[in-house]
């Protein structure tokens, strides 16, 4: 039997990525000298030592994005009706509930397992196979949770910065969360390997048209498009693992190595989290 029948196809794909890292991380930044304060703080401010490795992945990623992703999403967001396309979001949203209650469950968040239990069961349903997101339109309101964001509950350092083939902006947490998450998915378990694989381009060409505009905004207007993705992810990843509550100290969990600078360019000493 294929080993892509064995495990999830997701899993499949990030062990081959996490193998790739393995090979090609010999490529890694060298740090300033010791002598050189200002540079070696900005060195590890940014935790980024393979960042020649994830140049290169960054690279390989966009050219990807623009031969198959990009033109894909484009044509589905033009000739797709906008309805039809929320129902599309809606119907893949809903099989990620399973994992988001099991992740809620694991950080300890009760009330939020149970309300995205009630949405799945209720879109399920009512909602006809979750395309219809009634459980929203009743004030349930969507949340998502993944296993690096219950890491980072844990205290689990996030690492440093990694660009992961195909999945993207990363880090070892995030890799590991990836990993399980897919194993903890049922759907990865339960269903044909085929079907499994329309469910991970489905939802690539889903997000990638909804950040259509965003991406290529953010693309032609940076000075350096790899630095704003990598500060954009970590930013979005602390968010994520807050649940939305504003940072106010340094009681980032994990470690989150998103660091405010002071107008001199020194380190805020409350938020000095990084590895």
């Amino acid at each position: 039997m294929e080993v892509a029948r064995l495990i999830p196809g997701r899993t499949a794909l990030l062990i081959t990525s996490v193998a790739s890292i393995g090979l090609l991380a010999a490529g890694c930044a060298t740090p300033p000298p010791a002598s050189d304060k200002a540079a070696v703080a900005a060195y590890n401010q940014a935790n980024d030592p393979y960042e020649p490795f994830n140049r290169a992945m960054l690279k390989f990623n966009l050219a990807l994005d623009k031969a198959i992703l990009k033109p894909v999403a484009y044509a589905y967001r033009e000739n797709v009706a906008d309805p039809l396309q929320t129902n599309v979001t809606n119907f893949l949203s809903n099989l990620r509930a399973p994992v988001i209650s099991a992740n809620d469950l694991l950080q300890g968040e009760f009330e939020r397992a149970g309300t995205t239990l009630m949405r799945f069961t209720m879109n399920s349903t009512f909602g006809v196979l979750g395309i219809n997101d009634l459980a929203g339109d009743l004030g349930m309101k969507e949340h998502s949770e993944d296993f690096g964001q219950t890491l980072a509950t844990w205290d689990v350092d996030d690492g440093p910065y990694l660009v992961l083939p195909i999945f993207g902006p990363s880090n070892p947490r995030d890799g590991v969360g990836i990993l399980a998450d897919s194993l903890m998915d049922p759907f990865g378990w339960v269903v044909p390997f085929e079907y499994r694989l329309g469910r991970a381009v489905g939802s690539a060409v889903d997000k990638r048209a909804q950040n259509y505009d965003h991406i290529n905004d953010l693309e032609k207007n940076s000075l350096d498009f790899y630095a704003a993705i990598r500060s954009l992810y970590r930013q979005r990843r602390v968010e994520e693992i807050r649940n939305g509550v504003p940072a106010s100290d340094s009681s980032i969990p994990g470690g989150i190595s998103v660091v405010p600078q002071k107008p001199d360019g020194q380190q805020s000493k409350a938020t000095s989290t990084e590895k």
